[in-house]
């Protein structure tokens, strides 16, 4: 559609319209959060894809050329790499439904994110549609788009085949608690609470909590501190579990907390939030939106990053909810000695809707990223665990309540991304900054 487009302005609208109906079919569930503002959200985030429509059409409309198709091959996917970069800024709503992340039922495939995150992913898949339109076009040079269509798809299958395996470790079992929709707090950590208890006996190391999943704050409530490391003493594994409850020195944060037989052994307090679910960006020009939708009539507290807990045998990096889906977090947590990733969300406002699903599938993503197994416990759905390779260890539907006990083996491996970072993102800037200075030269030497 958007090499048929009469002019590359035509073409760049194309995109830029394409796109901001791709942000709203996979983030339709903000609606009751967002409101009217969603339309405003897609219609920003279509127009950074105004660029990727510019060089398509200036690169594939017209009389393909061999030249043209491999630029086309190159300058797209990294147009394409740039804006999904700067949509995840997590004040645009973070990096929801990348096109690298549609690959995480195939663990093969995704293998590549090994090498340069979901950002190389999504270099891959445009690249490889991009190769297929120049064989539909160009005759002359198909031999040479088929054997590029190869390598793209070859890379991620060939990494995970040939690359390094992940070093043997131990295996944990792990319990996941999945009470379901319950708005009442109070109710919450009672139906947290009696799940567990049925646990003991069966040898776990860790149970993890889904967000929200305690209602007060463990330091200013004793009781409720000394109840649930009662509980961890009974069911004989440390509990994760997550506060979501008003600071005695005032605020609202959202926790994680590791609780043993003894009491609490550490917290971490969730560093991004969700924009106006739990903070208004800019509420004194936005505010009236809450009075109109469920936005957060308070703005939540921010931590102050990334920690590590450790239990009696592992070290757990702590992320929660909408923090899944940020690559740099996971990074953070394995630089500081994390073996287990362990997400906690609390998805019920959106029940039901292609969220907790959405939510649930970025861990197998992370996992891969930086080598290591991750869990994900929902309060009402979707909980689930991969292992180092991103191969899917268990997956409990929204529709399911109760506990899912999953047996993760620890083992691990540093990835190129974990080591190098970001580089696909540097250097598909570096190539589209080239790809511009050369067109302009191009111009300018014609006139």
């Amino acid at each position: 559609m958007v090499r048929g487009a009469t002019t590359a302005f035509d073409g760049a609208v194309r995109a830029w319209l394409g796109m901001a109906g791709y942000v709203l079919a996979t983030q339709y569930w903000l609606l009751p959060s967002a409101g009217p503002l969603l339309a405003v959200l897609a219609v920003v985030l279509g127009a950074l894809w105004l660029p990727w429509g510019w060089a398509a059409y200036r690169l594939l409309s017209g009389s393909l050329t061999t030249r043209r198709m491999l630029a086309a091959v190159v300058v797209l996917p990294s147009a394409w790499v740039i804006a999904e970069a700067a949509r995840s800024w997590e004040r645009l709503g973070g990096a929801w439904a990348p096109l690298g992340a549609s690959q995480w039922t195939q663990p093969a495939t995704m293998a590549s994110a090994s090498l340069g995150g979901v950002w190389l992913t999504s270099f891959l898949i445009v690249g490889c549609n991009t190769a297929v339109v120049g064989a539909i076009l160009l005759r002359s040079a198909r031999v040479v788009a088929a054997a590029i269509v190869i390598g793209f798809v070859a890379v991620g299958p060939a990494w995970f085949w040939f690359g390094p395996s992940p070093v043997p470790g131990t295996t944990i079992r792990i319990a996941l608690a999945q009470p379901g929709k319950i708005e009442d707090a109070t109710a919450r950590q009672a139906a947290g609470e009696a799940l567990t208890a049925e646990l003991a006996g069966q040898r776990l190391d860790l149970v993890v909590w889904g967000e929200s999943s305690v209602g007060v704050d463990l330091t200013s409530h004793p009781e409720a501190m000394a109840r649930l490391a009662d509980l961890s003493r009974r069911v004989g594994a440390d509990l994760l579990v997550n506060v979501d409850a008003r600071a005695p020195a005032g605020g609202i944060h959202k926790s994680s907390v590791l609780i043993g037989p003894n009491g609490a052994r550490g917290s971490y307090s969730k560093t991004r939030l969700v924009p106006f679910g739990e903070y208004v960006p800019l509420r004194p020009l936005l505010g009236w939106a809450t009075r109109h939708t469920k936005a957060a009539a308070e703005d939540r507290r921010r931590g102050g990053g990334p920690v590590v807990l450790n239990t009696r045998s592992l070290a757990i990096g702590p992320l929660i909810s909408f923090e899944a889906t940020f690559s740099d977090l996971p990074r953070r947590e394995v630089q500081l000695g994390a073996e287990l990733l362990a997400y906690q969300s609390s998805t019920s406002t959106y029940q039901g809707s292609w969220a907790q699903p959405q939510l649930a599938s970025m861990v197998a993503v992370h996992a891969v990223e930086v080598g290591h197994p991750a869990v994900h416990a929902g309060l009402s759905g979707v909980s689930s665990a991969f292992d180092a390779h991103g191969r899917k260890l268990a997956w409990f539907p929204a529709t399911n309540h109760g506990v899912i006990v999953v047996d993760v083996p620890l083992g691990s491996r540093t990835t190129v991304y974990q080591r190098i970072g970001d580089w696909v993102q540097a250097l598909a800037f570096s190539i589209v900054v080239c790809a511009g200075v050369l067109a302009w030269l191009r111009e300018w030497c014609a006139r």
